[in-house]
C-alpha cells in the first residue's frame, strides 16, 4: 500500500490514499504507543498548529468533536501585534497558525496530530501548494514538553514507516504569544464557502475529514 501511495503524492497535500494510510496506521497502533495513551485528559488544552493558509486548518479542525474554538492567527515570529499584511511579506517570521482550545478527555493531543499530517503536506519546505513563504511553514508549536514528545514520535513513526515519498520538515517550535488575525479571517469558510480558493482547497480538505475520520466528528 505505501508504494501505491508513494506514486499517488501529488503537488499539495496527499491524497485520499494517504488519509487511509493514516488512518490503518492509527489502528495498527503506529501513533498510539503505550506513552501516548498516558496522557492524562485535563481541563481545556491549547494546541497550536501551522499548516499553510489557515482558512483551510481552521475549517478541519472546526469540524471535529470536543474541539472547543478555533482561531487563526499569526504566531512563531519577531515583531508584537502583526498584521495580515506584515506576515505575508514573509519578514516577521511569523506563521499562519490556528490556536486549538480543546477538552483532552474528548479528542486526544495525537488525535489532533493525525489530522494535521493528514490534511496537509508536511514534506514541502515553507510551501503548501501555491502558497510559498515562511509564513506557509508545516510547524508544531508546543506548549509544554508532553506536547513535544508526542509530536516527536509521531514525526518519527511517519519518517520510519515512509508514509510520505520525502522526509518530513515540519518544524516543532515553543508555542510563543499567538496574534489572532483580523476578524475577518475568523470562520472564513463557514462565511465564505463559496469563494474560489475555498472551493478548491479547504473545501476537499473539509471532505476528506469528515469522511476519513467521521468518528470524530461533531453531532449536526
Amino acid at each position: 500500500m505505501l508504494t501505491v501511495l508513494h506514486n499517488e503524492i501529488r503537488y499539495g497535500f496527499s491524497t485520499r490514499l494517504l488519509l487511509v494510510c493514516v488512518v490503518a496506521m492509527c489502528v495498527s497502533g503506529v501513533f498510539m504507543t503505550d506513552d501516548i495513551r498516558a496522557e492524562k485528559p485535563s481541563a481545556i488544552t491549547k494546541a497550536t498548529f501551522g499548516g499553510g493558509c489557515f482558512w483551510c486548518t481552521e475549517a478541519v479542525y472546526a469540524e471535529i468533536r470536543g474541539v472547543k474554538s478555533v482561531t487563526s492567527g499569526y504566531t512563531g515570529g519577531r515583531i508584537p501585534k502583526p498584521n495580515y499584511k506584515q506576515v505575508c511579506s514573509g519578514l516577521t517570521g511569523h506563521a499562519e497558525a490556528v490556536e486549538i482550545e480543546y477538552d483532552p478527555a474528548v479528542v486526544p493531543y495525537e488525535k489532533l496530530l493525525e489530522i494535521f499530517f493528514a490534511t496537509h503536506d508536511p514534506t514541502t519546505l515553507n510551501r503548501q501548494g501555491a502558497d510559498v513563504g515562511t509564513q506557509y511553514r508545516s510547524a508544531i508549536f508546543y506548549h509544554d514538553d508532553k506536547q513535544k514528545e508526542i509530536a516527536e514520535k509521531v514525526i518519527a513513526k511517519l519518517n520510519e514507516s515512509k508514509v510520505f515519498s520525502s522526509p518530513i520538515v515540519t518544524t516543532l517550535e515553543k508555542a510563543k504569544v499567538f496574534y489572532p488575525a483580523e476578524n475577518y479571517h475568523q470562520d472564513y469558510f463557514a462565511n465564505n464557502g463559496y469563494q474560489p480558493y475555498c472551493q478548491a482547497v479547504v473545501a476537499p480538505k473539509v471532505a476528506k475529514v469528515r469522511k476519513v475520520f467521521k468518528e470524530l466528528l461533531k453531532a449536526e
